[in-house]
């Protein structure tokens, strides 16, 4: 019997020319397992991947609810935080006292703060996970539906009826998918993330540019340092809803903390991984946080108080038809790239479990080797297990992405539930224990005020989620077809 690491040493010894001799340590970790390689250059690409999805095309409408004053404020802080708990988090990533590392999350949380905190864990960072895959099946197939809408506005005018079902969209993602998560894990996605990272900064570049283009040129709307004004058309409480889940849009727009232990799990083991791990951090945040600014500020200054929920799908921008059919098409490739990211800590937690309950079971840990290519240039290995289950995840999630037309305020309250927990509470908590900050001393209260803060706005952006999605229920009309 191979197990997955046997075989995945073995491949990594033939690819580099090397004999194979019992007992050897070529290829290989301090722990066993084959030798990482990651470099900064590729956890900054994972970052950006899982930071940077299409919702940085609906910071225009967030910017807007705030204002010029709240908005960028706003902005700023987040970024801030999430750079200061991930750095917090990067440092968990090997138990201190031993030195051993943290494949996961979840297992950084039981190390440090025990086995309740980690069941806990598991249920909020699971859900998130799995909650942003189906988000991302809707949303790239709103981007693929949208470039069909494009071409039939520009040949039939822009006030025409262009209806287009979402759903055949869906399942031709999902198809690839399947292909796509035969990937083996996280330490294999390097260049998928690395496509997937350029093409985030290609549809933001091209969001943002639209925009400048229609400010510069004289037609940029009316923007107010409050944002959207109360009046005839918009109460004081619906305000009030629509900054909660302004709030909330931006601070959830940082979020990738949940797979940031996995990220760092890639890197080499020299130089040490925090380290490296911290300079990711900053890049990808630094990077995010520009892209942000621009495309939510751009936008704001372009659309005023009628900034569209997202610059590209919303057609906000119709002409260019092509640069605009063309920015689709990258916000498509980024998802699908995104998807695998936000997938393979899933997909390790279920098979590892399922090699621990049955080690001898050969459906589970019998790899076989797969060559693709007449000179077998390209090789993986896979088991039955693998096959079958992710096959079965990826049509799972695209079922529900197809029954829930309304699903992305669902998954704004899965965000709101899960930012707070996985980005601040945990990390600030695991840092506590392993430093051993002392309780009411000036570092443990400036902590605790961090974690207050980002509770209170992630309640408020629950409680706006939650007013969003009840507006959508009582708006639903269960045999309506769904563009």
């Amino acid at each position: 019997m191979v197990s997955a690491d046997e075989m995945q040493f073995h491949l990594e010894a033939c690819e580099h020319g090397l004999e194979v001799q019992k007992g050897t340590n070529l290829l290989l970790d301090d722990d066993g397992k084959p030798k990482r390689t990651g470099t900064v250059w590729t956890a900054s690409a994972h970052i950006i991947t899982a930071i940077i999805g299409s919702g940085v095309l609906s910071l225009a409408w967030g910017v807007a609810q705030l204002g010029w004053i709240v908005g960028v404020t706003t902005l700023v802080v987040f970024s801030g935080i999430t750079l200061y708990t991930s750095s917090l988090l990067a440092d968990c990533y090997r138990s201190p006292e031993t030195g051993k590392r943290n494949y996961t999350y979840m297992e950084a949380v039981k190390n440090n703060l025990g086995g309740k905190m980690y069941i806990a864990c598991g249920m909020v960072q699971y859900a998130n996970l799995y909650g942003m895959i189906i988000g991302y099946t809707i949303t790239a197939s709103i981007s693929m539906a949208a470039i069909q809408k494009s071409d039939c506005f520009h040949k039939r005018g822009h006030e025409a009826s262009c209806s287009v079902s979402n759903n055949p969209y869906m399942i031709g993602l999902g198809i690839l998918e399947i292909f796509l998560s035969q990937i083996p894990n996280f330490h294999k996605l390097s260049m998928l993330s690395i496509v997937a990272a350029i093409m985030s900064f290609s549809y933001s570049s091209i969001g943002m540019g639209l925009a400048f283009a229609k400010v510069i040129s004289g037609k940029g709307e009316r923007t107010t340092l409050t944002g959207v004004e109360v009046g005839i058309n918009l109460s004081a409480a619906e305000k009030t809803w629509r900054m909660f889940r302004a709030f909330g849009d931006i601070a959830f727009a940082y979020t990738y903390s949940q797979i940031l232990i996995e990220i760092q799990d890639t890197l080499r083991s020299q130089p040490s991984e925090n380290k490296v791990m911290k300079k990711a951090n900053i890049m990808g945040v630094f990077t995010t946080t520009t892209f942000y600014m621009m495309c939510g500020c751009f936008g704001y200054a372009a659309f005023g108080d009628n900034a569209p929920g997202n610059l590209l799908t919303g057609f906000g921008f119709y002409e260019p038809f092509w640069l605009v059919d063309m920015a689709n098409i990258c916000i498509v490739v980024h998802l699908v790239g995104a998807y695998q990211v936000f997938s393979q800590p899933l997909f390790s937690a279920f098979e590892s479990w399922a090699i621990w309950m049955w080690p001898n079971s050969k459906f589970v840990t019998e790899e076989h080797l797969i060559s693709i290519g007449g000179s077998a240039k390209y090789r993986f290995s896979t088991s039955f297990l693998r096959l079958i289950w992710r096959t079965l995840f990826v049509v799972l999630a695209t079922v529900l992405a197809m029954a829930m037309p309304f699903f992305n305020d669902i998954l704004a309250l899965l965000g709101a539930l899960g930012y707070w927990p996985l980005t601040v509470y945990f990390p600030i908590q695991m840092y506590i224990a392993q430093k051993k900050v002392g309780r009411w001393s000036s570092r443990w209260i400036a902590l605790q005020l961090i974690n207050f803060i980002c509770l209170l706005v992630a309640a408020a952006a629950a409680c706006g989620s939650v007013q969003g999605l009840s507006k959508d229920l009582n708006a639903f009309k269960p045999f309506k077809v769904e563009d």
